[in-house]
């Protein structure tokens, strides 16, 4: 059973491992979206003092960290492309699993507990973006019903947008 619940400091060097594991799984797939310095302990820290950080659990056991931002993303004000959406949003960001979880699935049950959070607050429209040589979250994204919605510049960069219109009849 999966179960999605605001990160706490106490479990932080669990999450900072599995964001450099996550690190390290890009650079496998040959590509760099997170460096040494993000994302690190301040910004995970600072996720969690903000309470945007949320941790997933398979069976008790912690299999994945993300920050989940209700407050919107500055940077997405500016797009090359449009939105599907001009409503309130969750932005997802620095959504990393544990290697003991990957190839299971477990990102899909990732993205359907954060719709059920987001639904849970009225909130109907989910925003991410990743780099262009991501093309692992890229198939995930659009598995999940993601749309490319065009590009944005974030911390420095350019990134591919998505943004993901919830079902309303799956409130719960």
């Amino acid at each position: 059973m999966y179960t999605l619940t605001p990160a706490t400091a106490a479990e932080i060097d669990t999450y900072l491992q599995i964001i450099e594991d996550a690190k390290n799984f890009q650079k496998e797939q040959g590509f760099t979206q997170w460096t040494n310095e993000y994302p690190n302990m301040e910004t995970i820290s600072n996720d969690i003092r903000s309470k945007k950080g949320y941790v997933l659990k398979k069976d008790g056991q912690i299999a994945g960290y993300m920050c989940i931002d209700f407050d919107g993303e500055p940077a997405y004000q500016h797009i090359q492309g449009q939105w599907l959406t001009t409503k309130a949003y969750a932005v997802i960001h620095r959504m990393a699993f544990s290697s003991e979880f990957r190839n299971l699935g477990i990102s899909t049950a990732a993205f359907q507990m954060i719709e059920q959070l987001c639904l849970s607050k009225n909130i109907t429209s989910i925003r991410v973006d990743t780099d262009f040589g991501n093309k692992r979250m890229q198939h995930i994204l659009a598995k999940n019903g993601y749309s490319n919605c065009g590009t944005v510049i974030f911390q420095g960069s350019s990134k591919i947008a998505y943004e993901k219109v919830l079902n309303t009849k799956l409130i719960i």
